[in-house]
């Protein structure tokens, strides 16, 4: 969603190198680039203003570090504001001080509330809660069998009650059961409209009074812009809102949602949806997204990923067989099995800094496909090729690619991609700490792997 104005604001930074020191005429000329990147990229334009202003002010004043080169400076100081701006701390989510607390999700149809119910029931349970859903919308078609549907595919419990009940009465209903069988958290996911109204907004002022939630979280829509702010604003003026999720993030929209809505509602963004899967839901952290918008990469919410989806004993038995070179294509497959569990590799990518070694890693969209083609083809190979990539001759060649669905061609590229990473791994255990040795075939290999 950042790739446009993470590239832009780059061009900003970029254009301070070989400046001696900040001045208000190179300040100036960064600043103009700021701005029309942050405008671009659908930032609400009061909070550019201030944004901007800010910047002018710490750039051009007594807080810059006189060790740093302006476009260090001015990057330090672009951080420290965009995190400032988004609220420089997560927001974690509160509950009441007796269970059941009651999450109401709130937001217009087409949001993503009830998916986004089920992402928020899964993570809960994860984390050792022990939550139940009920769906309020008796208005839209299937709403309540929609709820149902993906609570059963997350495992999350499902009050569905009378058909004919009201919103009340299904809530109710839900408290009842949770408080019988000890659930600690009440997902409400109420009814939504196409656009604001006031039937939809009294109903949900009547059941803030009458069920006291311990969180009111609006989702919005990320690929919306500016309308998903507004539509923001206007609940937390009626209902009092304790918190944003955002929806949507993996899409192509420009970003300026994510950075204009704590500002312009005082509501903390508390979660973030990165995909279609159950699982691609993850905490805002401010400060880590500030770091993706500025190319530094989200290395910690990486390691986060990989603790949760790459199995451990395998991680051990690879780390020995890297000590021994014993890296064997059957090992290649199995890593790119664990990298595909993580997600999307666009977004895994997305995470890696932008500077330093890694700047020339491959962006962009990745052809995800690819991966299963690389995976067919060593499937199509006998246990001792897989063990043994030295005894595979060109006849073999041919029988693997006609078994994989594949070409020789894609077979070689595999196979000299393979070879340079075992030369990468075998560098990089090398070393002991981490790998400095230059590796052949660099990153082609991964840009290759998804081309």
């Amino acid at each position: 969603m950042f790739d446009t104005l993470t590239e832009k604001l780059q061009r900003a930074f970029k254009n301070l190198r070989g400046e001696g020191k900040l001045t208000e005429a190179n300040v100036a000329a960064a600043l103009q680039e700021i701005r029309m990147a942050l405008l671009e990229g659908d930032v609400h334009f009061e909070v550019v203003k201030t944004l901007v202003e800010n910047i002018r002010v710490k750039a051009l004043g007594q807080e810059v570090m006189l060790a740093l080169t302006p476009e260090q400076q001015v990057l330090k100081i672009v951080r420290d504001e965009l995190a400032a701006l988004l609220g420089s701390q997560a927001a974690p989510v509160k509950f009441a001080s007796r269970p059941p607390s009651v999450f109401m999700i709130v937001g217009l149809q087409g949001s993503g509330k009830t998916t986004t119910a089920g992402k928020l029931g899964r993570w809960l349970s994860q984390r050792g809660h022990r939550p139940i859903a009920v769906s309020t919308d008796v208005y839209r078609p299937a709403a309540r069998e929609q709820l149902s549907i993906i609570a059963r595919e997350v495992g999350l419990p499902c009050w569905e009650g009378e058909q004919k009940a009201s919103p009340f009465e299904l809530a109710k209903g839900a408290r009842r059961e949770a408080t019988l069988s000890a659930y600690d958290v009440i997902l409400m996911d109420t009814a939504g409209r196409l656009h604001i109204d006031e039937e939809l907004m009294t109903e949900l002022i009547e059941l803030k009074e009458q069920f006291q939630p311990a969180e009111i979280l609006f989702i919005a829509d990320a690929m919306l812009g500016q309308d998903a702010v507004r539509s923001a604003g206007e609940f937390h003026r009626r209902l009092g809102l304790t918190g944003v999720i955002l929806t949507k993030m993996d899409g192509d929209a420009r970003g300026g949602a994510a950075l204009s809505i704590r500002s312009v509602t005082g509501t903390p963004i508390k979660f973030i949806g990165t995909g279609e899967k159950y699982d691609a839901f993850e905490p805002f952290h401010p400060d880590r997204i500030v770091s993706r918008i500025l190319g530094m990469g989200d290395v910690l919410t990486l390691i986060e990923k990989a603790e949760e989806h790459v199995d451990l004993k395998q991680a051990e038995e690879l780390a020995r067989k890297l000590r021994r070179s014993e890296f064997t294509l059957e090992d290649f497959r199995d890593q790119l099995r664990q990298l595909r569990k993580m997600g999307p590799l666009e977004q895994i990518v997305g995470m890696l800094p932008q500077v330093g070694p890694l700047k020339n890693l491959p962006r962009g969209d990745v052809d995800e496909t690819q991966l299963k083609r690389v995976e067919a083809i060593i499937n199509s190979m006998t246990p001792q090729e897989r063990a043994n990539d030295r005894i595979i001759s060109g006849k073999r060649r041919k029988r693997i690619a006609r078994g994989s669905g594949t070409t020789v061609q894609e077979v070689n590229r595999l196979l000299r991609q393979y070879a340079d990473m075992r030369k990468m791994m075998k560098a990089m255990g090398g070393t002991g700490r981490g790998g400095s040795k230059k590796f052949p075939g660099g990153w082609k290999g991964l840009k290759d792997l998804g081309a």
